[in-house]
């Protein structure tokens, strides 16, 4: 197969991994490497990437901003659905990677290349991600994983070549590092090293978004988060773009704690693993969508979706989210966000996000139905008896049943 790869279009974060991957996908298959750097807002400068992959010698070298198109095409459409890992986890670093995968595919066709390449280990979900997305949007192109092929399989290997071939490791690198981290702009993944024994709690240093909720201000503060077909377009009354939009969330959770998360989860590859999450913004988001929800949507339409949703989530985790499935999930999804507009607001206290207040134009809720007062709208109470003993009639029946099995 080595002969056969001219361009790879390899995933690279300008880390020590992927700088790795970079000289031994040049060394390994002699051919042209072109990088891709994507901003999805991890918040680190990107442009040392490009000094280092000017230091391998490689002429095409892709940086893009994709912060925009990552929250309006990926996060936004997740969060119409609830979407939940296994009750808790809200997906961010499951997100990110089908975008990551779509561009190096694109960027492959844009430049002739036979090859994608991405760091991913061989005990992770992300090498899945990367390559069924690959595998949906181009069937033809060759996907190369190092860490399912070299035999550098320790950080002692990994330092050796890196010294061997003279690329530079950062100081903290040459020790273990305490943990691993990804970022973007919904949250940051830690995992790894310190954090491997779920039985001892999480060292405060792993928390980079979030103040510790006993260190957040005394005093509550209220977020207005405004609503159109079921996507959040306003903060206090300020309209802001997707991605403006969750970094603002960011600030405003991260200062009173909100979004943390001590997760143990079952990986798609079959074990479990440990990692700590912070998603101040998207917590929010995910509170105040389901608050808009409650009033704008049908008793039927908000089961259904509550009813589908792990399916929804489980799908993107493993990484379909290029798959008919998860489109046809995101056709029924989004029809449900016709009405889904309004505003709700927030508390922020102490590491929590509670809604306090919803308003929409379209609520389907009626003071005059729930008052205990005399409503507007006629009601009898009578009608509900006629209702309790029909759907009472099967229970009847089940319990007589039973009576007699028992003599």
């Amino acid at each position: 197969m080595a002969n056969e790869i001219r361009k790879v279009v390899l995933a690279y974060s300008g880390g020590l991994d992927t700088s790795i991957i970079l000289k031994w996908l040049q060394e390994t298959y002699n051919c042209e490497v072109v990088t891709f750097t994507a901003d999805l807002g991890q918040g680190e400068e990107l442009e040392p990437a490009r000094k280092k992959a000017e230091m391998f010698g490689i002429k095409d070298i892709r940086i893009e901003d994709l912060r925009e198109e990552f929250v309006a095409d990926f996060v936004f459409p997740m969060f119409r659905a609830n979407a939940m890992y296994e009750g808790l986890y809200l997906l961010g670093t499951s997100i990110a990677r089908p975008l990551i995968a779509k561009r190096l595919v694109e960027i492959a066709q844009e430049t002739g290349a036979d090859a994608i390449s991405h760091g991913a280990t061989g005990k992770g979900n992300d090498q899945v991600r990367f390559e069924l997305t690959a595998n949906a949007l181009d069937p033809s192109i060759k996907v190369i994983a190092p860490w399912r092929e070299w035999d550098l399989r320790s950080r002692t290997k990994l330092l050796e070549y890196a010294e061997a071939n003279q690329i530079p490791i950062a100081k903290d690198k040459r020790g273990d590092a305490p943990f691993s981290v990804d970022a973007n702009l919904l949250h940051t993944s830690s995992e790894g090293r310190v954090l491997e024994d779920p039985g001892v709690e999480a060292p405060d240093y792993v928390f980079q978004r979030t103040v510790a909720p006993e260190q957040a201000p005394d005093t509550p503060e209220y977020v207005k988060i405004g609503f159109e077909k079921g996507d959040a377009v306003s903060v206090n009354g300020q309209k802001l773009s997707p991605a403006s939009l969750l970094e603002k969330l960011n600030a405003l959770g991260g200062k009173h704690g909100v979004g943390r998360l001590d997760l143990v989860e079952n990986r798609f590859v079959g074990m479990k693993s440990r990692g700590v999450y912070e998603t101040p913004g998207g917590t929010i988001l995910w509170h105040a969508h389901r608050g808009i929800e409650s009033i704008t949507l049908d008793r039927g339409a908000a089961h259904l979706k509550d009813e589908i949703m792990p399916k929804y989530a489980e799908l993107i985790y493993n990484g379909f989210w290029f798959s008919p499935e998860r489109e046809m999930l995101q056709a029924l999804i989004d029809k449900s966000q016709e009405f889904v507009a309004g505003e709700v607001t927030i508390k922020l206290y102490k590491g929590s996000a509670n809604v306090v207040a919803r308003t929409s134009p379209y609520s389907l809720y009626s003071e005059d139905l729930v008052t205990f007062e005399e409503g507007a709208v006629a009601y009898d109470h009578k009608d509900a008896e006629g209702f309790i003993r029909l759907n009472g009639l099967r229970l009847k029946t089940w319990a007589a049943r039973n009576a007699k099995a028992r003599g």
